[in-house]
C-alpha cells in the first residue's frame, strides 16, 4: 500500500501545485536569464565599455557568473530553513528577493552617468539574484515531487523544469520585441530597462499564486516525526547541511555530475550563441534572439514529455539519450550555425535544446529521489547549485575565451562534448531511482508498489 505521505493528490490538487510552481519558476528564470541576455547585448556597452567588443562581453559575462557563485550559499541557507520550516515559505521569499533585485536593475544609472559605481551596483544586485535562485530550484521541484504520487513523479516534477525555457522564452521574447520596434540607439538609451521593470508586475502575480498552495504533505509528516523524536529526546542536533555532508555526499556528487553537461550545454546553446552570432559571424542580434525564442518554445513543451518517458523507462536511460546525443551534437551545432542561415541556425538550436530537455526533464525527480525528506531541500539544492558554479557559471566565459583565443568554434565544441561525457559517465554508473517512495528513509531507492523491476533501466536495489 502506498504511504499516505506520498499518496497521489487529486488531479485538480496536483495541477494547482504544478501551476504555482511553474509560474513562479518561470518568473524567477525570466529574471535570471534576462541578465544573461542583456550581458550579451547591452551591458557590455552600458556598464563595461571597452574598445574590444568581445572583451566587454567577457567582462559582462564575469558579472553574470558572479550570480552563480551566490547560488550554493543560497542553496545552503534556503535548504536549511526549507528542511526546518517548510518549502512554501522559502519559495515566497526567493520570489520576492529575485523580483526586487531585477526591478532595481531597471533603475540603475549606467557607467556614463556614475562611472565605476554602475557596474558595482549591478554586481551586487546580481549576487542577490543568484542567492535567491539558489533556493528557488530545490523548493520548486520538491513541493511538486512531494505532492505527487510515486508513479507519475517524473512527469509532474518536470513542469517546474519547464520554467527555465519558459523564463528564457519570456526574457528573449520581450527583448526581441523591443529590438524589433526600436532603433539601436533607443534600445540602448532606455528600451533595455523595460523588461527589468516588468519583473515587478510578474512578481505580484507569482506571489498571489504561490501563497494559495498548501505545504508539502511529505514535509509535514517528517516535521511531525521529528517533533515526536524531540519530545522523547531521540532527535539529533545536526544541521541538515551537516547531515548531507556526512551521510549523503555521494548523492550530492551524483547530482553535480548529472547537471554538469546539462548546465554547460544550456548556456552555450543560448547565452553564448548570442555572442557567437553577433560578434563572430556579424549577423543581426535578431537572428540569434529569434532562433533562441523558437527553440525555447519547443523546449518548453517537450520537457514534460521527457519527464513522462522517465516514468516509463527510468530516469537514467532518458538522461543518457540527452547526454550522449549532446556529445555528438556539439560538433554539428556550430557547423550548422556557421551557415549563417536563420532557418538552419534555428534548427540547430532547437535540436540542441531537445537533447538538453532529455537531460533536464527527468532531473527534478531524479535528484529529489536521491535524498531523504529531512535533508532533501538541502541535499538537492547543494548538488544542483554546486554544479551551477563549476558548469553554468563558467560556460559562457570559457566559451567566449576559447573563441577569442582560437577564432574557431572547434574548441568550444570539444568543451561541450567533454561536459556531456561527464554527465553520461555519472548517470551510467548511478542507481536508478524511478518509483522511490519519498516518505521512505535510507539511501537505497525503492520502487513504488506495482512497479515491475524488469521495466526499470539499471538495477533497483532493495
Amino acid at each position: 500500500m502506498v504511504s499516505s505521505a506520498t499518496a497521489p493528490q487529486a488531479p485538480s490538487g496536483i495541477r494547482r501545485i504544478v501551476a504555482a510552481s511553474l509560474i513562479g519558476t518561470t518568473i524567477e528564470w525570466y529574471d535570471f536569464f534576462l541578465y544573461g541576455t542583456a550581458a550579451a547585448l547591452v551591458f557590455n556597452k552600458l556598464f563595461f565599455p571597452t574598445s574590444d567588443p568581445l572583451t566587454g562581453t567577457l567582462i559582462a559575462f564575469v558579472t553574470y557568473a558572479i550570480g552563480f557563485l551566490a547560488r550554493p550559499l543560497g542553496g545552503v541557507v534556503f535548504g536549511h530553513f526549507g528542511d526546518r520550516l517548510g518549502r512554501k515559505k522559502l519559495l515566497v521569499l526567493s520570489l520576492l528577493m529575485m523580483g526586487g533585485a531585477t526591478f532595481a536593475m531597471g533603475l540603475l544609472p549606467t557607467h556614463a552617468s556614475i562611472g565605476v559605481g554602475a557596474p558595482i551596483l549591478l554586481t551586487v544586485l546580481r549576487l542577490v539574484q543568484g542567492f535567491a535562485l539558489g533556493g528557488e530550484w530545490g523548493g520548486a521541484v520538491l513541493i511538486v515531487s512531494e505532492h505527487g504520487g510515486d508513479r507519475h513523479r517524473g512527469f509532474w516534477a518536470s513542469w517546474p523544469q519547464s520554467g527555465a525555457p519558459g523564463g528564457n522564452l519570456l526574457a528573449t521574447g520581450v527583448l526581441a520585441l523591443l529590438a524589433a520596434v526600436q532603433s539601436d540607439a533607443a534600445f540602448l538609451a532606455w528600451g533595455w530597462r523595460v523588461p527589468f521593470l516588468l519583473s515587478g508586475v510578474l512578481v505580484v502575480v507569482g506571489l498571489w499564486i504561490r501563497l494559495s498552495v498548501s505545504e508539502s504533505p511529505v514535509f509535514l509528516a517528517a516535521q511531525a516525526a521529528r517533533a515526536a523524536r524531540g519530545a522523547s529526546g531521540e532527535t539529533r542536533g545536526e544541521l541538515p547541511v551537516v547531515q548531507v555532508l556526512r551521510r549523503s555526499w555521494r548523492q550530492v556528487l551524483t547530482a553535480v555530475g548529472a547537471r554538469f553537461g546539462e548546465n554547460i550545454s544550456y548556456y552555450v546553446l543560448t547565452s553564448f550563441l548570442l555572442v557567437y552570432v553577433t560578434a563572430h559571424l556579424g549577423l543581426p542580434k535578431s537572428t540569434a534572439l529569434n532562433a533562441v525564442l523558437i527553440g525555447s518554445a519547443v523546449h518548453f513543451v517537450t520537457i514534460p514529455a521527457w519527464g513522462a518517458l522517465s516514468d516509463r523507462i527510468g530516469r537514467r536511460p532518458v538522461t543518457l539519450i540527452g547526454s550522449a546525443g549532446m556529445a555528438v551534437w556539439a560538433f554539428a551545432f556550430f557547423a550548422l550555425v556557421d551557415s549563417e542561415s536563420f532557418v538552419v541556425i534555428t534548427a540547430a538550436v532547437t535540436a540542441g535544446l531537445l537533447l538538453h530537455g532529455a537531460m533536464y526533464g527527468p532531473q527534478a525527480a531524479f535528484i529529489s529521489e536521491l535524498f531523504d525528506t529531512e535533508v532533501r531541500y538541502s541535499g538537492a539544492s547543494m548538488g544542483s547549485q554546486l554544479a551551477s558554479i563549476v558548469a553554468g557559471a563558467l560556460a559562457p566565459i570559457v566559451a567566449v575565451e576559447l573563441l577569442k583565443d582560437h577564432g574557431s568554434s572547434l574548441p568550444v565544441s570539444l568543451y561541450l562534448c567533454a561536459a556531456a561525457v561527464v554527465t553520461t559517465l555519472t548517470v551510467a554508473f548511478a542507481r536508478e531511482t524511478r518509483g522511490r517512495d519519498l516518505a521512505r528513509t535510507g539511501e537505497a531507492p525503492a520502487p513504488a508498489p506495482g512497479y515491475d523491476r524488469k521495466d526499470a533501466a539499471g538495477t533497483l536495489s532493495a
